[in-house]
């Protein structure tokens, strides 16, 4: 379980570094804040939703909890409301939608 958690920490920090880095955001501080929230709020979805079962309710309830933290947290350094839930969102959708393309295409390649 810990290496799972360990790739889904990694790639998601690595998706995201990329959206940002597509949406133009060069400054240092951003970049490492991105990683330190993501560290914060990635293993705790994910054990949350290991523990709890893995449910679109629960998916949804634990992504909306962090876009928001994540949105707060970039809020707290960019001090633009608008950058931060963009940043938020854009970078969460894009890793969620990655997560899930990578899953279908692994359970395809086992059946």
């Amino acid at each position: 379980m810990a290496g799972q958690l360990l790739l889904s920490l990694t790639l998601t920090i690595l998706i995201e570094l990329g959206v940002l880095w597509l949406l133009m955001e060069r400054r240092r501080k951003v970049l490492v804040l991105s990683v330190v929230i993501n560290v914060l709020t990635n293993v705790p979805l994910n054990l949350a939703v290991i523990h709890l079962g893995y449910s679109t309710k629960t998916v949804l309830i634990g992504e909306l909890i962090v876009f928001i933290v994540e949105a707060l947290w970039y809020l707290l350094f960019i001090k633009d409301i608008r950058k931060a839930s963009i940043y938020s969102l854009l970078c969460n959708a894009v890793s969620f939608l990655i997560g899930l393309l990578g899953q279908t295409v692994c359970a395809y390649l086992l059946l």
